[in-house]
């Protein structure tokens, strides 16, 4: 029992063969057995038998290639050449801090005495000779690793070219038609050979069954079966009702609960069978019973299981046949209907395609039945798609003559693809009757994998993008929390949300082209060594651009500005409003510190992704003539930005007026500083007219305003009685102040009026205007109940006189 949970606690290790089916699949034709790879970089191991070891290696792979009656596959001898370079480039990963290390320590011991200079203690002088002896041993070892690199690399890339030839070679050899009478002869002269060769292998097979029957291994064999057929049957129904619920349950509305359930249901169709496969395996191979050639066998049996119930989950989650509501394409339900059973199927061609071309490997089939092994496999995978298209033709066809139910016009692309896959049908078709048989196989066979890869495209975009549309959304509770934490705008939220799924969408979308035009007979490596070749060691003058360092250097800008943000918040809510200055004051700070903790992050952001200022000084030289005038004012404004938040003349909260301009200062930013009018519209004025032109800043030296007044009276007016009434009426106001006390002055005595001035002081000139509006409305009051009229202006008289200057008669009674 206790060897039995042993094996059984490898089982989340076989998830990880799901990543190795895809290799499978890119060279289902001509599989690669396992090969053992070379351990790894050891600090413990002696670099110089390592890196002696790894020449021999290359030198064999070598001897291989060049070797014409090797049986070893390309694919073999380029995985090994790639493990090769990863070793080599780890022992020059090792050996330079070593050698930095033994660089730092004669630097502090310095140069040797000059000729003549006093001589250095025998012990400086052994360590001197010992450390260099180091740093030439050091030296020596890292050239040969990187020789050792770049000669790797270079075979890699032979062995690729050399694949690519050997498949062009083959796509363009014409064997036996199947209509002739010649392609089945050659086959039935070769069948009791093939038969014998299947029959060792079904001996083989038959022995390890029964050796796993017997009692030391019939438990863990019987547990391995029950265990896969749990898997394949009730256990993947259970785990698809369980994620339904959970589904619906907690997953909030939307189109991400669509997309989600797609990935889940794929991954858990590819999983179910792909273990329950995995299982049986380990189940008949409990005790290493199985033969070599039968566990490699199994072993891509096995990865081809994985991929078939891929293929098959894609299928099965794009239709949705018991979920309508839940599905990503918009389908008819006649067309899901009769596409049902089409992804079982379609995965079970593939585990069948599989299955038969690692058999012919291991038995050794003659070249006549694996011509018609492919032939068969290729008619059969072609024509299954060309059915499906078919079928979907066909309902569009009978839903166009119903107007309500006429389907929707598809995409553009959809369109392109179904042509060109009806394209690739006929040509597979007529590519193996008139004797292309690796051709018409090979056309087969990319109708499936692009198929394949069209459909994870679409879903895995669907998701991604729900994803971060759901995540950073606003309204839903991580977007919500965000902004409470963070202080983000709903409007950042959504650009973010666009931008990742953009990126995200373009990295798939290069992957999937990537995947699709790499050479065939490729593996996953292949794809990844195509895409990094394209964009790695990219140069502009001497500056270099890594992706990996460009990846981190982003990495690192977007923490530091988020921790600068969080700093920038931390000084603005809880230590500086603890403190004595005053708002002006603590924003000026905070945006001057602001400042300077962008240009370091931007420094380090710099130095991460190994750029250094000289590297961009040529560009900066070929920018600055042209776009110095340019500049010219940006630096003006930058520099006065500055200054004022240094000498602060102005401060956010001060009331100021210029020229044109008059109001209160909300912001000062790095160019400009807005500036909010009496109107409430905001004036954006730019620093530099602050420094060099006259300003008038109202509450720089005291925030007090001072309401001042002026009413003339009659001269008759009682201008104590007036004075007390002027005076109750400012010191009665709740928005004056006492101190300084408010004061009525007798201002100024006419032939027609007196003029009585009245000055009091509010807390903000701001506020003068309206308490002066509400003390003279006090006053018009006290000075009605007091019947005290104010002055009125002088009225002219003209009166017509007689001729000789007497008053014209009246007009008669």
């Amino acid at each position: 029992m206790h060897t039995i949970l042993r094996k059984l606690s490898a089982l989340p290790l076989a998830v990880g063969v799901l990543a190795f089916g895809a290799s499978s699949l890119l060279h289902a034709q001509n599989p690669a057995s396992s090969s053992s790879a070379p351990a790894s970089a050891s600090t413990t191991q002696d670099p110089a038998q390592a890196l002696v070891g790894l020449s021999k290696q290359l030198d064999g792979i070598k001897t291989s290639l060049t070797n014409k009656n090797t049986t070893l596959p390309l694919n073999d001898l380029r995985t090994e050449a790639g493990l090769v370079q990863q070793q080599a480039n780890q022992w020059v990963d090792t050996l330079t801090p070593q050698m930095d290390g033994v660089q730092a320590r004669l630097t502090v011991l310095g140069p040797a005495p000059a000729a003549g200079a006093p001589s250095e203690t025998p012990a400086v002088s052994q360590q001197r000779r010992q450390l260099e002896r180091d740093k030439s041993k050091l030296d020596g070892e890292m050239k040969q690793a990187q020789l050792l690199t770049q000669d790797a690399a270079k075979l890699t890339t032979q062995i690729a070219e050399t694949r690519n030839e050997q498949f062009q070679t083959q796509l363009s050899t014409r064997n036996g038609t199947p209509l002739s009478i010649a392609f089945w002869s050659n086959l039935k002269q070769s069948f009791s050979e093939d038969s014998v060769h299947i029959t060792r292998v079904e001996g083989l097979f038959v022995d390890g069954v029964s050796a796993a029957w017997q009692p030391p291994n019939r438990l863990p064999f019987v547990l391995c079966l029950i265990g896969a057929l749990l898997l394949i049957v009730p256990g993947r129904w259970l785990v698809e009702r369980a994620v339904l619920a959970i589904a619906s349950r907690y997953m909030p509305d939307g189109h991400l609960r669509r997309s989600a359930l797609a990935v889940i249901l794929t991954l858990t169709v590819t999983l179910s069978f792909g273990v329950a496969a995995w299982l049986a395996y380990e189940g008949v191979n409990w005790n290493d019973t199985l033969d070599d050639d039968l566990v490699t066998f199994a072993l891509q049996n096995v990865r081809t299981v994985f991929f078939a119930a891929f293929v098959a989950g894609l299928g099965r989650a794009l239709l949705s046949y018991h979920h309508p509501s839940w599905r990503l394409p918009a389908l008819a339900e006649e067309t899901v209907r009769d596409l049902r059973w089409f992804p079982w199927v379609l995965g079970t061609a593939f585990f069948l395609l599989g299955v038969i071309e690692h058999l012919n490997d291991i038995a050794g089939a003659s070249l006549p039945a694996a011509i018609a092994t492919r032939a068969f496999l290729a008619l059969l995978i072609s024509g299954l798609v060309g059915l499906a298209l078919f079928r979907v033709q066909r309902v569009r066809r009978t839903l166009r003559q119903d107007d309500e139910k006429a389907p929707k016009r598809h995409a553009l692309w959809v369109g392109v693809l179904a042509g060109v896959a009806v394209v690739a049908v006929v040509l597979a078709w007529l590519s193996v009757l008139i004797g292309y048989i690796a051709f018409g196989f090979f056309i087969s066979w990319q109708l499936l994998w692009v198929g394949m890869i069209v459909a994870s495209l679409y879903i895995l975009t669907h998701f991604q993008h729900d994803l971060f549309e759901t995540l950073l959304s606003p309204k839903g509770r991580s977007g919500q929390r965000l902004q409470s934490t963070f202080g983000v705008a709903p409007a950042t939220l959504d650009q973010t949300a666009t931008v990742l799924s953009a990126i995200c969408r373009v990295l798939l979308l290069i992957i999937a082209v990537g995947t699709v035009l790499m050479p065939f007979g490729g593996s996953p490596n292949d794809l990844f060594s195509h895409i990094g070749q394209a964009f790695t060691n990219l140069s502009f003058g001497k500056l270099t651009i890594n992706p990996g360092a460009v990846f981190k250097a982003v990495v690192v800008f977007i923490a530091g500005l988020l921790i600068v943000r969080i700093v920038k918040r931390w000084l603005t809510e809880q230590l500086l409003p603890k403190t004595s200055l005053d708002v002006g004051m603590q924003n000026s700070i905070v945006t001057l510190l602001g400042y300077v903790a962008v240009v370091i992050v931007f420094a380090l952001a710099l130095k991460t992704a190994d750029v250094s200022l000289q590297s961009i000084t040529w560009i900066a030289s070929a920018l600055s003539v042209g776009i110095g005038f340019g500049l010219q004012a940006i630096v003006s404004n930058f520099i006065s930005g500055l200054i004022l938040l240094a000498e602060q003349p102005v401060k956010v909260g001060d009331w100021v007026s210029m020229p044109g301009v008059e109001g209160d200062i909300r912001r000062i930013n790095v160019r400009a500083t807005e500036i909010q009018l009496s109107d409430r519209s905001t004036m954006i004025v730019p620093n530099s007219q602050f420094i060099t032109q006259n300003l008038r800043n109202v509450t720089h030296g005291n925030s007090l305003g001072r309401v001042k007044l002026s009413l003339p009276m009659p001269l008759d007016t009682d201008a104590a009685k007036m004075r007390e009434i002027m005076l109750e009426a400012l010191q009665d106001n709740h928005a004056t102040l006492a101190t300084p006390v408010p004061s009525v002055s007798l201002d100024d005595i006419t032939s027609s009026a007196m003029t009585f001035t009245g000055v009091a002081y509010v807390r903000s000139p701001r506020d003068a205007s309206t308490v002066k509006s509400d003390i003279l409305f006090d006053i018009l009051s006290r000075l009605a109940k007091a019947q005290l009229p104010l002055s009125t202006p002088q009225s002219m008289v003209i009166r017509n006189l007689g001729p000789l200057g007497e008053d014209s008669p009246a007009a008669p009674g």
